[in-house]
């Protein structure tokens, strides 16, 4: 067993050092009398508000003793009676409690027989005459050099605290007694000490009030039966309710249950790695070591990113930095700019606009051998020294990541840190907004608190504008696509902390952000509300998605009446217009260069399409034209301009029959088709290239012989009610495993050779579906095809008659009304969803009504118009 060293102990996560009064007090007269060329000391009471503060799961947790070379040199008093119990059980030893109150009056007396300067920083002015008038009468020989009263706002700034420092410094301040309550004083001593050339700085808040006589001591019989908190509870109820009664048990609990013996330190010896070498005013290629691998996603930013990279540049007399520019399909000639002016980037196209996260991982496979990863917006303009500077937090803290501080263009500081998103969070925005930014934080999402911004700690998250992250975390954490724009960071931040890594803040790293370099819209807005609801549903259960998704729709009701957010209520109320919102899209000759299709051929029979054939041909015309893809339209019957806009596709096959029959449409396609895998495409359906090519690689596998891609349903503005029927239609099981319904099915060679000729059916998917065992078909989980569904309930019961009598046809290969019924049972999981089934089963029966009309072709005239449909990729 080790020999433990009882002189130190980590309670409730903080460490205290466990000494004797005299002890303490030489050591700390020692380093104003014989410390020359060193840190200065700083000294705090460790209590049970300490413990909230700066313990375990504290907000200041790790801060003051994180940094190695942090230019403050700790001593941690005991303070308290439940830590004096802790502490003897941990040693086998009662150590006596030394209180600031304790010490401060034995510490001005030795400093007044030994000439040594004192000042005092913090409390009213009025606290402070009665301080200078008790000093005087009771330590006529204290040398005092003066005395500082700054406000919270002087010590929130940057420069103000710089400014008081400065003035303690030129004062020739010793031991400088700083008064500012915890955490606020701790914080700006282990921020500010080194300036203000005092040799000791006594974190001793309490004891300023006891000696200007404002507060009294316990009796010694509170004190010595650990009761003083009482006593000073009832003296100022008000004040000290919180923290005693408030936060006291939990940081009582952190006591007991996160506390131990600190081991011996042990010596170790590490090999360093061979710096990078320094490349100053020039970034680095893309072979060889880096210090960091800087990732920039562009999109449309040629008036701001110029900026940034000379900004970089200077960044390059203190580390080796590999520069990457991710451009999202800019149409202003970001990517052309940047080539051209700056040869040393590795500037490069991603296929298409990607989005944010889309952009990011496309340059994680470019970043070679670097140390960390860097990720910046192009608005962004970097002040010397802030990536070094958070390279430095990084390999201190140990952290997973660093964020810096953001100002704006006045360099007013930015609210950039964050607060893990929760139901109570929601609803304090959604109400208050910026307002009452000092409420608690519990109803905050944003953290409003300039001391927050003034000091280095532990965060939940903050703005994905400006990040630095350990390589073996970017390699292994990707960034989320799904999300495009807007709380990628938020899940990005939340995988890192269930890493078991820590996100830190380091205010002395500066970054000007401009803002807006991807846009503003009230379209944007809307993807930032839909965003937040899509975060929580990803890691909470349906009863708390429901309740947050509340909550986001009360934000934007009492926010729609300001421009920016016009639209945002309506789509974030309509589900089913989620997928009209700005997502990812791909440069489709671009990319079809990139990936070389599979030479198969998609056949699109089309009765009268004008109104969506263009939609459906965009993003497969130039395949066709490039020759990597055959395309054919069969027009059947057709009496509009189905065939001339077809016509107009350069690469585009058309055919025109006079017959008007889907399946004579598919197998005049099939006699003119030189290619396969095939595909047979419904004229309104949306698919991708990358569906496409996934589809037909998956048949030339030989693994399956007949596969669709997945279906997503645009339901925009359609009735409530085919909300609620296909709600429950994409949880029946025969919905996620047949080739019917997907408006899309593709066959191998061999598989087509199952029959044929397409028969005269109503319903040729459900035809083939029933040709192929489960082991031979397949629904690939691949980008889905884009269905739009009849928008008013009596379109949707005229497709469910045609749906049916094909059903009938075949007899009954869909299923029968029994097993119809029992699977729409099964489907239910609560009140909501059993509603959405009763709708179903109403469909269903009107549906099933018209099995014994004529035989007509019943059309979906509701997503035909001019104005209707999702918008094209």
């Amino acid at each position: 067993m080790e020999k433990l060293d009882s002189s130190k102990v980590i309670l409730g996560g903080t460490p205290v050092d466990l000494m004797e009064p005299e002890p303490a007090l030489k050591r700390i007269i020692a380093r104003v009398t014989e410390g020359g060329g060193l840190p200065p000391l700083g000294v705090a009471s460790v209590n049970l508000d300490h413990l909230h503060h700066f313990g375990t799961g504290g907000r200041w947790a790790g801060t003051l003793h994180a940094d190695p070379a942090s230019a403050v040199d700790w001593l941690y008093l005991l303070d308290g009676a439940p830590l004096v119990a802790q502490s003897q059980r941990i040693t086998g030893h009662r150590w006596p409690r030394l209180a600031g109150s304790d010490l401060a009056s034995p510490l001005l007396a030795r400093a007044a027989d030994l000439g040594l300067k004192v000042g005092f920083l913090g409390g009213s002015e009025a606290n402070q005459q009665l301080l200078s008038q008790k000093l005087g009468n009771e330590h006529p020989d204290l040398h005092v050099t003066g005395m500082w009263s700054p406000t919270r706002e002087e010590l929130a700034s940057v420069r103000d605290s710089e400014r008081i420092a400065g003035e303690i410094a030129a004062s020739g301040t010793q031991i400088l007694y700083v008064g500012l309550g915890k955490p606020r004083q701790e914080l700006w001593i282990d921020r500010y000490a080194e300036a203000t050339g005092a040799a000791v700085l006594l974190a001793f808040g309490a004891a300023v009030d006891f000696l200007a006589g404002r507060v009294q001591r316990a009796p010694q019989w509170f004190c010595e039966h650990g009761l003083e908190w009482g006593y000073r509870l009832a003296l100022e109820p008000k004040r000290l309710a919180g923290r005693y009664l408030v936060d006291g048990p939990p940081a009582y609990l952190k006591l007991r249950t996160a506390s131990c013996a600190v081991p011996p330190a042990r010596t170790e010896t590490r090999p360093e790695s061979a710096p990078a070498p320094r490349t100053p005013g020039r970034f680095t290629g893309t072979e060889g070591a880096a210090d960091a691998a800087v990732v920039i996603v562009t999109y449309n930013s040629s008036g701001c990113v110029g900026q940034l990279l000379e900004s970089l540049r200077r960044e390059t007399a203190d580390l080796t930095l590999r520069v990457l520019v991710a451009d999202n399909s800019s149409s202003d000639g970001t990517l052309d700019l940047v080539r051209r002016r700056h040869p040393d980037v590795h500037a490069f196209g991603t296929g298409g606009n990607l989005g944010y996260s889309g952009g990011i991982n496309a340059a994680m496979g470019r970043a070679g051998d670097a140390a960390t990863v860097v990720v910046l917006n192009p608005d962004l303009t970097v002040e010397r020294g802030s990536i070094k500077t958070m390279l430095h937090r990084l390999l201190a803290s140990q952290a997973g990541a660093v964020v810096p501080r953001l100002v704006d263009g006045r360099g007013t500081t930015s609210h950039s840190l964050f607060r893990e998103p929760t139901i109570a969070t929601a609803v304090g925005d959604a109400l208050l907004g910026r307002r009452a930014p000092n409420r608690p934080g519990w109803l905050a999402g944003t953290d409003y608190s300039p001391e927050s911004y003034a000091h280095p700690h532990t965060v939940d998250w903050a703005t994905g504008a400006a990040l630095m992250v350990r390589r073996s975390i970017a390699d292994s954490l990707e960034w989320d696509e799904s999300y495009f724009l807007y709380s990628e960071e938020t899940d990005y931040f939340r995988r890192l902390r269930t890493m078991g890594e820590t996100v830190w803040y380091e205010p002395a790293a500066v970054m000007s952000h401009a803002g807006g370099a991807s846009g503003e819209s009230a379209q944007l807005n809307a993807l930032l509300a839909v965003n937040r609801v899509r975060y929580i549903r990803k890691y909470h259960s349906d009863a708390y998605s429901a309740a947050f998704h509340a909550a986001v729709v009360l934000s934007e009701a009492l926010r729609c009446w300001k421009p920016g957010h016009r639209g945002a209520l309506r789509t974030v109320l309509n589900e089913g217009s989620w997928t009209a919102l700005p997502g990812p899209s791909l440069d489709v000759v671009e990319h079809a260069d990139a990936r070389m299709f599979p030479h198969g051929s998609v056949i699109i029979p089309a009765h009268n399409e004008a109104a969506v054939i263009a939609r459906t041909l965009a993003p497969l015309a130039p395949l066709a034209a490039a020759g990597q893809l055959e395309v054919i339209v069969a027009c059947n019957g057709c009496s509009d301009d189905t065939a001339a806009i077809a016509r107009a596709f350069g690469g585009v096959t058309v055919l025109e029959l006079e017959q008007p029959s889907k399946t004579a449409a598919l197998n005049a396609g099939d006699t003119i088709a030189s290619h396969w895998p095939r595909l047979y495409l419904d004229a309104d359906v949306q698919i991708s290239p990358d569906t496409v090519r996934d589809v037909l690689n998956a048949l030339l596998s030989g693994q399956v012989l007949a596969a669709r891609p997945a279906v997503r349903f645009d339901l925009h503005d359609a009735h409530p009610l085919i909300h609620s029927y296909y709600r429950t239609r994409l949880h029946l099981p025969a919905a996620r495993s047949g080739l019917w319904g997907g408006g899309v099915y593709g066959l191998s060679q061999e598989g087509r050779q199952r029959f044929q000729q397409f028969p005269d059916l109503t319903a040729d998917d459900l035809f083939v579906d029933h040709l192929f065992g489960p082991t031979e078909k397949a629904v690939l989980d691949v980008d889905p095809v884009v269905i739009c569904p009849p928008r008013t309930p009596r379109d949707q019961v005229a497709v469910l008659h045609r749906v049916y009598r094909g059903n009938a046809e075949q007899n009954g290969r869909f299923g029968t009304a029994s097993q119809t019924l029992s699977d729409v049972v099964r489907s239910i999981r609560g009140p909501l969803s059993a509603v959405h089934a009763s709708v179903y089963l109403g469909f269903a029966l009107a549906g099933r009504r018209g099995t014994g009309h004529p035989a007509v072709w019943e059309r979906d005239s509701s997503t035909r118009g001019p104005a209707s449909g999702g918008t094209p990729r």
